[in-house]
Protein backbone atom coordinates (compact mmCIF):
# COMPACT_ATOMS: atom_id res chain seq x y z
CA UNK A 1 0.00 0.00 0.00
CA UNK A 2 1.01 3.71 -0.99
CA UNK A 3 0.12 6.62 1.14
CA UNK A 4 0.17 9.66 -1.20
CA UNK A 5 -0.38 13.59 0.07
CA UNK A 6 0.09 16.10 -2.36
CA UNK A 7 0.84 18.35 -0.02
CA UNK A 8 4.35 18.53 1.44
CA UNK A 9 6.28 21.08 3.30
CA UNK A 10 9.38 21.26 1.75
CA UNK A 11 8.18 20.49 -1.90
CA UNK A 12 4.78 21.16 -2.32
CA UNK A 13 2.98 19.00 -4.87
CA UNK A 14 6.06 16.93 -5.15
CA UNK A 15 4.02 13.72 -5.89
CA UNK A 16 2.62 15.05 -9.29
CA UNK A 17 6.27 16.61 -10.47
CA UNK A 18 7.45 15.33 -13.71
CA UNK A 19 10.14 12.33 -12.86
CA UNK A 20 11.41 11.90 -16.78
CA UNK A 21 8.00 11.75 -18.07
CA UNK A 22 5.62 10.18 -15.28
CA UNK A 23 4.29 11.84 -12.14
CA UNK A 24 6.64 10.86 -9.18
CA UNK A 25 3.67 8.96 -7.68
CA UNK A 26 3.18 7.01 -11.11
CA UNK A 27 6.52 6.17 -11.25
CA UNK A 28 6.26 4.83 -7.78
CA UNK A 29 3.49 2.80 -8.01
CA UNK A 30 4.83 1.34 -11.96
CA UNK A 31 7.76 0.06 -9.89
CA UNK A 32 6.24 -1.21 -7.04
CA UNK A 33 3.87 -3.19 -9.33
CA UNK A 34 6.32 -4.34 -11.42
CA UNK A 35 8.51 -6.63 -8.60
CA UNK A 36 5.66 -8.87 -8.89
CA UNK A 37 6.27 -9.42 -4.88
CA UNK A 38 2.80 -8.11 -3.91
CA UNK A 39 -0.93 -9.97 -4.46
CA UNK A 40 -1.90 -6.79 -4.56
CA UNK A 41 -0.88 -3.00 -4.57
CA UNK A 42 -3.19 0.06 -4.00
CA UNK A 43 -2.29 3.89 -3.87
CA UNK A 44 -4.39 5.60 -0.94
CA UNK A 45 -4.50 9.33 -0.84
CA UNK A 46 -6.26 12.46 -0.37
CA UNK A 47 -5.77 14.07 -3.27
CA UNK A 48 -8.51 14.41 -5.99
CA UNK A 49 -6.14 15.36 -8.70
CA UNK A 50 -3.84 12.51 -8.09
CA UNK A 51 -6.85 9.89 -7.31
CA UNK A 52 -7.96 11.10 -10.66
CA UNK A 53 -4.89 10.83 -12.87
CA UNK A 54 -3.67 7.39 -11.42
CA UNK A 55 -7.33 5.36 -11.65
CA UNK A 56 -6.74 6.09 -15.13
CA UNK A 57 -3.60 3.82 -14.99
CA UNK A 58 -4.34 1.69 -12.04
CA UNK A 59 -7.82 0.13 -10.48
CA UNK A 60 -6.60 0.09 -7.07
CA UNK A 61 -6.82 3.59 -5.90
CA UNK A 62 -8.37 4.42 -3.01
CA UNK A 63 -9.77 7.91 -1.85
CA UNK A 64 -9.18 8.66 1.82
CA UNK A 65 -11.85 9.89 3.43
CA UNK A 66 -10.25 11.37 6.76
CA UNK A 67 -7.42 13.38 8.01
CA UNK A 68 -4.46 11.49 8.91
CA UNK A 69 -1.13 12.47 10.95
CA UNK A 70 1.05 9.55 9.03
CA UNK A 71 1.00 7.37 5.88
CA UNK A 72 0.86 4.21 8.14
CA UNK A 73 -2.73 5.76 9.54
CA UNK A 74 -3.80 6.39 6.11
CA UNK A 75 -3.41 2.68 4.55
CA UNK A 76 -4.77 1.41 8.14
CA UNK A 77 -7.80 3.25 7.31
CA UNK A 78 -8.58 0.54 4.57
CA UNK A 79 -6.48 -2.43 5.60
CA UNK A 80 -8.32 -2.72 8.73
CA UNK A 81 -11.07 -4.00 6.46
CA UNK A 82 -8.83 -6.35 4.23
CA UNK A 83 -8.82 -9.82 4.55
CA UNK A 84 -4.65 -9.84 4.28
CA UNK A 85 -1.71 -11.38 6.86
CA UNK A 86 0.84 -8.23 6.26
CA UNK A 87 1.17 -5.10 4.58
CA UNK A 88 3.87 -3.05 3.37
CA UNK A 89 4.26 0.76 3.47
CA UNK A 90 5.93 1.84 0.13
CA UNK A 91 6.48 5.53 0.39
CA UNK A 92 4.65 7.39 -2.40
CA UNK A 93 8.04 9.72 -2.40
CA UNK A 94 10.41 6.80 -3.29
CA UNK A 95 10.33 6.00 -7.13
CA UNK A 96 13.43 4.29 -7.23
CA UNK A 97 12.13 1.13 -4.86
CA UNK A 98 14.44 -1.62 -4.65
CA UNK A 99 12.97 -5.00 -5.24
CA UNK A 100 15.60 -6.75 -3.24
CA UNK A 101 14.68 -5.08 -0.20
CA UNK A 102 11.45 -5.18 -0.36
CA UNK A 103 12.09 -9.17 -1.31
CA UNK A 104 14.16 -9.57 2.28
CA UNK A 105 11.36 -7.56 3.96
CA UNK A 106 8.82 -10.25 2.71
CA UNK A 107 10.75 -13.12 3.09
CA UNK A 108 11.00 -12.09 7.07
CA UNK A 109 7.76 -12.08 7.89
CA UNK A 110 7.89 -15.89 5.63
CA UNK A 111 10.77 -17.15 8.26
CA UNK A 112 9.05 -16.05 11.56
CA UNK A 113 6.71 -19.59 12.12
CA UNK A 114 6.47 -17.88 15.67
CA UNK A 115 4.98 -14.70 14.87
CA UNK A 116 7.16 -13.15 16.89
CA UNK A 117 7.49 -10.02 14.59
CA UNK A 118 5.33 -7.34 14.53
CA UNK A 119 6.69 -5.32 12.05
CA UNK A 120 9.62 -5.35 9.41
CA UNK A 121 11.94 -2.45 8.50
CA UNK A 122 15.23 -1.63 6.56
CA UNK A 123 18.43 -0.25 7.82
CA UNK A 124 21.60 0.82 6.13
CA UNK A 125 25.46 0.85 6.80
CA UNK A 126 26.36 4.69 7.58
CA UNK A 127 29.28 5.56 6.11
CA UNK A 128 31.02 7.96 7.37
CA UNK A 129 30.72 10.94 10.26
CA UNK A 130 28.14 13.83 8.66
CA UNK A 131 25.80 11.32 7.51
CA UNK A 132 25.02 10.28 10.82
CA UNK A 133 24.89 13.39 12.51
CA UNK A 134 22.23 14.72 9.46
CA UNK A 135 19.12 14.72 11.43
CA UNK A 136 17.64 14.25 8.15
CA UNK A 137 18.87 11.03 8.36
CA UNK A 138 16.93 8.45 10.87
CA UNK A 139 19.27 6.05 12.93
CA UNK A 140 18.17 3.00 14.79
CA UNK A 141 20.21 1.54 17.30
CA UNK A 142 19.93 -2.60 17.16
CA UNK A 143 19.96 -5.15 19.68
CA UNK A 144 22.30 -8.91 19.27
CA UNK A 145 18.57 -10.18 17.23
CA UNK A 146 18.52 -6.83 14.71
CA UNK A 147 15.60 -5.96 16.76
CA UNK A 148 15.14 -1.79 17.18
CA UNK A 149 15.96 -0.56 20.13
CA UNK A 150 15.44 2.77 19.42
CA UNK A 151 15.03 5.74 16.72
CA UNK A 152 16.81 9.15 16.81
CA UNK A 153 17.58 12.17 14.30
CA UNK A 154 20.68 12.26 16.42
CA UNK A 155 23.95 10.24 16.46
CA UNK A 156 22.77 6.66 18.58
CA UNK A 157 24.75 5.49 20.29
CA UNK A 158 26.75 8.43 21.55
CA UNK A 159 30.52 7.83 21.23
CA UNK A 160 31.63 9.22 23.97
CA UNK A 161 35.28 7.22 23.85
CA UNK A 162 36.31 8.25 20.32
CA UNK A 163 38.43 4.99 20.57
CA UNK A 164 35.82 2.92 20.51
CA UNK A 165 34.59 1.91 17.27
CA UNK A 166 30.57 2.60 16.65
CA UNK A 167 28.93 1.19 13.31
CA UNK A 168 26.02 3.65 12.85
CA UNK A 169 22.87 2.62 10.84
CA UNK A 170 20.86 4.60 9.03
CA UNK A 171 16.71 3.88 9.19
CA UNK A 172 15.15 3.50 6.00
CA UNK A 173 11.80 4.11 6.13
CA UNK A 174 9.87 1.45 4.33
CA UNK A 175 7.42 -0.67 7.02
CA UNK A 176 6.05 -4.15 6.64
CA UNK A 177 3.56 -4.49 9.36
CA UNK A 178 1.35 -7.30 10.72
CA UNK A 179 -1.88 -6.54 10.40
CA UNK A 180 -2.99 -6.74 13.95
CA UNK A 181 0.43 -4.01 14.49
CA UNK A 182 -1.09 -1.87 11.85
CA UNK A 183 -4.39 -1.59 13.17
CA UNK A 184 -2.90 -1.24 17.17
CA UNK A 185 -1.24 2.02 15.59
CA UNK A 186 -4.46 2.97 14.35
CA UNK A 187 -6.25 2.63 17.47
CA UNK A 188 -3.25 4.41 19.83
CA UNK A 189 -2.90 8.05 20.37
CA UNK A 190 0.84 9.71 19.95
CA UNK A 191 3.25 8.75 22.34
CA UNK A 192 5.93 10.86 24.42
CA UNK A 193 8.80 9.83 22.64
CA UNK A 194 7.07 9.77 18.85
CA UNK A 195 6.52 13.79 19.83
CA UNK A 196 9.82 14.53 20.73
CA UNK A 197 11.85 12.91 17.85
CA UNK A 198 8.48 13.52 15.78
CA UNK A 199 9.14 9.40 14.29
CA UNK A 200 6.31 7.78 14.26
CA UNK A 201 8.42 4.27 14.60
CA UNK A 202 8.93 4.82 18.02
CA UNK A 203 5.00 4.96 19.05
CA UNK A 204 5.49 1.13 18.83
CA UNK A 205 8.72 0.53 20.68
CA UNK A 206 6.95 2.20 23.29
CA UNK A 207 3.95 0.32 22.86
CA UNK A 208 5.93 -2.66 23.38
CA UNK A 209 5.48 -3.94 19.13
CA UNK A 210 9.02 -5.47 18.07
CA UNK A 211 10.46 -4.53 14.99
CA UNK A 212 12.93 -6.44 12.99
CA UNK A 213 15.43 -4.70 10.89
CA UNK A 214 16.89 -6.41 7.91
CA UNK A 215 20.24 -4.68 6.60
CA UNK A 216 20.13 -3.49 2.63
CA UNK A 217 22.44 -1.56 0.53
CA UNK A 218 19.44 0.27 -0.88
CA UNK A 219 19.78 4.24 0.42
CA UNK A 220 17.13 5.15 -2.49
CA UNK A 221 16.19 8.88 -3.34
CA UNK A 222 13.22 10.12 -1.51
CA UNK A 223 11.88 12.94 -2.88
CA UNK A 224 12.14 16.13 -0.50
CA UNK A 225 13.52 18.54 -2.37
CA UNK A 226 13.86 19.85 -6.18
CA UNK A 227 17.16 18.42 -5.61
CA UNK A 228 16.29 15.14 -4.48
CA UNK A 229 13.89 15.83 -7.92
CA UNK A 230 16.56 16.60 -10.15
CA UNK A 231 19.14 13.45 -8.75
CA UNK A 232 16.36 10.80 -9.50
CA UNK A 233 15.51 12.16 -13.41
CA UNK A 234 19.88 12.33 -13.69
CA UNK A 235 19.69 8.88 -12.24
CA UNK A 236 16.83 7.72 -14.51
CA UNK A 237 18.94 8.82 -17.54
Amino acid sequence: MIPARLDSTRLPGKLMMDLNGNPVILSTLLNTVKTNLFDDVYVVTDSEEIYNFLIKHHENILFSKENHDSGSDRIAEFAKDMQVDVIVNVQGDEPLIDKNSLEKLINTFKLDNENKIDLVSLMKVISNREEAENPNNVKVVIDSNDFAMYFSRNPIPHNKDLNIKVKYYKHIGVYGFRKKSLIDFYNSDRTKLESIENLEQLRHLENGKKIKMVITDFDGIGIDTMEDLIKARNLLK
